[in-house]
């Protein structure tokens, strides 16, 4: 297939596969990849903005596990060292149930979201989605590794001589 002409093929690139992963895939392929590019875009959205909140000491109200409360939790990566395993299971068992929920549901959300919001449909909306999740994907791969290499995932506060939180 051509996916030239596919939502994300845009300038200055354009179609881009440079591992060839797409050379002998058909249309339904494609479009799951597509989905589940999609997904992990929203997700580093909201890994951003969660990382810049909690980066800011914000934490939740309430208990991470039984009598571990949030405002004990870390920030950035090293919340995983402060996470009990009782914590950790009721995240996997939480997306599990997203997961799951948004496959069994997820054409009823396409058709309501069609009916009820037209201009989501819209090309160049989809693409600066698109963008975006792609942006974010970049993003948080970036703090996440400034992170490890010297604990300072917000560099550029350094470079202005700006505080910066310590995780």
């Amino acid at each position: 297939n051509d996916f030239k002409g596919e939502i994300g093929a845009q300038p200055p690139l354009g179609f881009w596969d440079p591992l060839g992963l797409l050379t002998d895939v058909d249309q339904e392929r494609f479009d799951r990849l597509r989905t589940v590019e999609n997904k992990h875009g929203r997700i580093a959205m909201l890994a951003i903005a969660g990382h810049i909140y909690t980066a800011a000491g914000n934490r939740c109200p309430g208990n991470i596990a039984f009598g571990v409360p949030f405002a004990d939790m870390k920030g950035g990566l090293a919340a995983f060292t402060t996470i009990p395993a009782a914590g950790l299971v009721q995240l996997f068992i939480f997306i599990g149930i997203l997961e799951t929920g948004f496959a069994y549901a997820e054409e009823d959300i396409k058709e309501y979201c069609a009916a009820t919001y037209p201009s989501l449909n819209d090309r160049r909306r989809q693409s600066v989605e698109l963008n975006n999740g792609r942006a974010a994907q970049m993003g948080i791969l970036g703090l996440m590794v400034h992170e490890k290499l010297n604990n300072d995932p917000y560099v550029l506060n350094s470079l202005l001589g700006l505080p910066h939180p310590t995780f």
